[in-house]
């Protein structure tokens, strides 16, 4: 559907690992230029979930489109995303600018412009006076940073961002909210996992909600707070913990 106005298309999308099902008929529709907050509990299927939409791992059956390359067009759907994985894959040995200049190669970027968007990244995450520190010595949050960089340094048309703030200070994880703000607004679509919940508050024009690997509720964020009754002002929080608990009992439920 290489027309389609979406970015992220997804028809079933399902994952078994033998007798487990991590993911079960996950159906999606993202807007090109959104920001979707993806939300669950541990082991609800998120990242398995990300994982196929990025090609990494292979669907037990139903399909999925980024940006209307189906997602077994691997060389296609790869050149259209970035992944900032929980854990962020870097080389520990490279320096922090050699790694991202080893990604700007992978990703075909010439060397006078990747050299100008590294610099600019690096200062403006506060690790251009550290870019020539072996990774191996990095923080956890400074690893977080090259790991977001790497994934926006070729300018993807999506983005999926997985704990993107994890590791990071108050001021870091404030220049990352802004930074996706920003891609949002120039055109790009932002896939964003995250159990910070005012980030996705703050960011999101669309939330779904996975538990056991369903999708079990799905809207903006005024719209979801506003099913959910409260003596005060719902939260995403509270949207989270009724759904969540309320897919759970059902589940748990014996058949009648």
């Amino acid at each position: 559907m290489p027309s389609s106005p979406f970015a992220i298309e997804a028809d079933g999308l399902t994952k078994r690992f033998g007798s487990d099902v991590a993911v079960d008929g996950v159906d999606l529709a993202v807007d090109r230029g959104t920001v979707y907050g993806f939300l669950g509990p541990n082991g609800a299927g998120k990242t398995t979930t990300m994982r196929m939409l990025t090609t990494l791992t292979r669907p037990t059956s139903g399909e999925a489109w980024i940006v209307g390359n189906p997602i077994t067009d691997r060389d296609a759907v790869r050149g259209s995303i970035g992944y900032l994985p929980e854990e962020p894959p870097v080389f520990e040995e490279l320096t922090g600018w050699e790694q991202l200049e080893y990604v700007a190669r992978l990703r075909d970027i010439p060397a006078e412009r990747a050299n100008a968007r590294i610099e600019a990244w690096l200062e403006r995450f506060g690790l251009a006076e550290d870019a020539g520190k072996r990774i191996d010595d990095y923080s956890k949050g400074m690893r977080q940073k090259v790991g977001l960089v790497q994934a926006l340094l070729h300018e993807p048309a999506v983005v999926f961002l997985d704990e993107p703030t994890s590791g990071l200070d108050p001021r870091a994880a404030r220049t990352v909210v802004d930074a996706i703000a920003e891609m949002a607004e120039d055109g790009h679509t932002i896939f964003l996992s995250t159990h910070i919940l005012p980030v996705v508050e703050k960011l999101a024009d669309t939330v779904g909600v996975l538990s056991d690997g369903h999708i079990v509720t799905e809207g903006s964020p005024d719209a979801l707070t506003a099913q959910v009754e409260s003596e005060t002002d719902s939260t995403l929080e509270d949207v989270f913990l009724t759904v969540t608990t309320d897919h759970g009992s059902r589940q748990a439920r014996p058949a009648e």
